[in-house]
């Protein structure tokens, strides 16, 4: 399963924004990675340079390769609707990253290995495709099995202070989660501006 497995500390800093959570590097040295990145400051870029960086930071933000963030994009602009919202919607809908809303891993990553390793169901049945588009009314659990019930616990006691959003329900006796709807723009709060990027790839 292709991911980004490079350092996460200097994508932070570069985009001077902690993508991948809370991030010490970044509060300790906010400012470009690089030998130069000290004194070089934010300098001002130009507009496609600025809306690429909005690209890169939602890639990163979900953990994809370009190849599947353009597929993603792609079929976002095939549906009705407005396009930068439908894709932040297809996005939080994935199924790894509705594993780590529900506060079932400490991080995005986290969650996908629970899925590739088989530590997850959908409905009932077991799901190791980490990408797969949840719809409302979907049973998401963790296996009932002693390791992946094991692994569940300990997520659960790390993301203890995680808030559920209200288009999730959570049971956190039963390590079990429900889509209620497809989350609304303002639910989402990205880091992004996803106009940039529809205008980025429109060009």
């Amino acid at each position: 399963m292709a991911r980004y497995t490079g350092p996460k500390d200097k994508i932070s800093r570069r985009f001077g924004v902690a993508i991948f959570g809370p991030s010490k590097a970044l509060e300790r040295r906010n400012f470009a990675p690089g030998q130069h990145g000290a004194r070089s400051g934010r300098k001002k870029n130009s507009d496609y340079a600025v809306a690429l960086a909005e690209k890169q930071k939602l890639r990163y933000q979900y953990g994809m390769l370009e190849k599947q963030f353009r597929r993603f994009f792609a079929e976002a602009s095939r549906r009705r609707g407005v396009t930068g919202e439908i894709l932040l919607q297809m996005l939080e809908l994935r199924l790894d990253n509705v594993i780590y809303r529900l506060g079932l891993a400490p991080s995005r990553n986290a969650a996908r290995q629970y899925v590739g390793h088989g530590h997850v169901t959908v409905n009932g049945r077991k799901c190791d495709v980490s990408s797969r588009q949840c719809k409302p009314g979907d049973i998401v659990a963790i296996k009932n099995t002693a390791r992946a019930q094991q692994i569940g616990l300990r997520a659960l006691d790390l993301t203890q202070a995680v808030v559920v959003p209200d288009w999730l329900t959570m049971d956190r006796d039963k390590l079990t989660g429900t889509v209620v709807r497809v989350p609304s723009r303002d639910e989402i709060d990205p880091i992004v501006n996803e106009q940039l990027i529809v205008e980025l790839y429109s060009r």
